[in-house]
């Protein structure tokens, strides 16, 4: 099907999503959290996945691949998928985020300037301040089969702005 004939048009009942990656990285039983910079806008001094946004003309894993690469120095080989989101922003664009796994081969990493990098044992993450929605998602990222059957949510804001998150059937 040519391009033309994707349907892409500006339209009030079409939804356009800029697509985004979470990506978790373990070893043994910790898991690599990013303690966001004081410097930024979004979850200064927080504590996230690395991630961010897919580039033009890449596809969604080698985005995952590339994010982890350049926000901690790991190469991972084989990242799992294992959680789709949608982010209902209120507006006529929202955003997809891909949620993904990868076991590092060693815990040598080298910070980048999206903050500092962290070795966290899984069993001791909700003692530290997490960007909103990561109690949620990490253990469901974290689900040993969650490669096989990835999760599907909706993140939503009620009218006090408070996140809410709906998972789909599994």
């Amino acid at each position: 099907m040519p391009a033309a004939d994707q349907g892409v048009k500006k339209s009030k009942n079409r939804y356009s999503l800029i697509p985004r990656t979470l990506n978790f990285i373990t070893y043994g039983d910790d898991i690599l959290l990013i303690k966001g910079a004081p410097t930024k806008k979004l979850w200064a001094n927080k504590y996230n996945g690395v991630g961010g946004h897919v580039e033009a003309r890449e596809d969604i894993a080698s985005s995952a691949k590339r994010e982890i690469r350049e926000e901690t120095g790991l190469h991972v080989e084989t990242p799992q998928l294992c959680g789709i989101v949608n982010i209902s922003t209120g507006e006529q664009q929202g955003i997809v985020m891909f949620v993904f796994r990868a076991e590092a081969e060693s815990r040598e990493v080298i910070a980048s300037e999206e903050g500092g990098l962290e070795w966290i044992p899984i069993s001791d993450i909700a003692k530290y301040p997490l960007v909103e929605d990561l109690q949620v998602i990490v253990p469901k990222a974290l689900e040993a089969d969650r490669p096989s059957r990835p999760f599907s949510a909706l993140y939503t804001y009620n009218a006090a702005d408070e996140l809410v998150i709906t998972f789909g059937a599994e």
